[in-house]
């Protein structure tokens, strides 16, 4: 055996007791402590923030809208004149702090701020985006409930569904005639109620 291996044997086991001694020897970490109750009042309705990462856009259209598709879908896009069925949730750009949010809604396409029409016009059933709406094609310089005038808008949108005009009307023409059977049917039996308690 060489000199120095047997030397490195020898002095091994106490370098390693010597560097090992200071972390054995240091002296336990007092547990932390518990934090302290908060007496702040949380504002309702419960708005949570969204991060700076999650209120920028990828692309931007002629008018200025930004988008960014989150999840696509293949399929038709629904037009002006269309009703969609959407999930949602709207959040402001400067801080992220959500004023809107629905898991299913719906509504005509040309019912809505300009920028999320624009928008609507652009998804397939299934997709995801998300719009970066600026003031002007928002609500301008109108403050609207909790968004501030001149404020940016982010949405994130589901589109759930959609249809067309005349799809809805064909919707409601036929809950127009099952309310007026069920209306006709009641009567029938009130009618047979009467004739039966006449009879008695």
């Amino acid at each position: 055996m060489s000199l120095t291996f047997r030397a490195l044997r020898r002095f091994a086991p106490a370098v390693f007791l010597a560097a090992a001694s200071p972390a054995l020897a240091a002296p336990a970490k007092p547990a932390p402590k518990a934090p302290a109750p908060s007496t702040a009042i949380i504002p309702v309705p419960l708005n949570p923030i969204v991060p700076a990462t999650q209120r920028l856009c990828s692309a931007a259209t002629a008018s200025g809208l930004g988008t960014l598709m989150l999840k696509p879908a293949e399929g038709a896009k629904p037009a002006k004149g269309d009703y969609v069925l959407v999930g949602y949730v709207g959040y402001l750009a400067a801080n992220g702090e959500v004023f809107d949010q629905n898991k299913q809604t719906a509504f005509p396409v040309e019912g809505v701020i300009p920028g999320f029409s624009e928008g609507l016009q652009m998804m397939t059933k299934g997709s995801v985006w998300r719009f970066c709406v600026p003031a002007t094609l928002g609500y301008g310089a109108q403050e609207s409930g909790p968004i501030p005038a001149n404020s940016d808008l982010v949405f994130q949108v589901e589109l759930v569904d959609f249809k067309t005009v005349a799809e809805v009307e064909a919707m409601r023409g036929g809950q127009a005639d099952s309310a007026q059977q069920a209306s006709e049917a009641a009567e029938a039996a009130a009618a047979a109620a009467e004739a039966a308690a006449a009879a008695q």
